[in-house]
């Protein structure tokens, strides 16, 4: 059910998008937590799903996966399947996936401007 409450506000700000909705289209996408580092971890190539829990860091299992599959659904991340035994599933970034790499540099950029100021710095922008 799509409340008031839950729909985020449209912004007016031909600035920042060149028409409302199209930050929020976007958080969507990629505001779950853990996705960013799952994208950060796949923009170096395609990696196996073990290969993800050791990069991305404490995350559950089921968590990962969920992840996994909604940036599929999106078409952000391909799923490959191999024929072997044992078998191996590798995933990607599509090239809608790839459109996020700048974005996720611009994240590292101020990531690392603020990130010496402290969490108290961060918690202040």
């Amino acid at each position: 059910m799509n409340t008031a409450a839950n729909t985020p506000a449209v912004s007016q700000s031909p600035a920042l998008e060149p028409h409302g909705g199209c930050i929020a289209a976007a958080m969507e996408v990629i505001g779950s937590k853990w996705t960013a580092l799952i994208l950060r971890d796949l923009a170096n190539g395609p990696k196996r799903f073990s290969e993800l829990e050791k990069s991305v860091g404490t995350i559950n299992p089921r968590t990962l996966s969920q992840r996994l599959d909604d940036l599929e659904q999106h078409a952000i991340v391909t799923k490959k399947s191999y024929a072997e035994v044992p078998p191996r599933i590798e995933y990607a970034l599509t090239s809608k996936g790839e459109d996020l790499v700048p974005v996720l540099k611009a994240m590292s950029a101020w990531g690392d401007k603020y990130y010496d100021q402290g969490t108290e710095a961060i918690s202040e922008c």
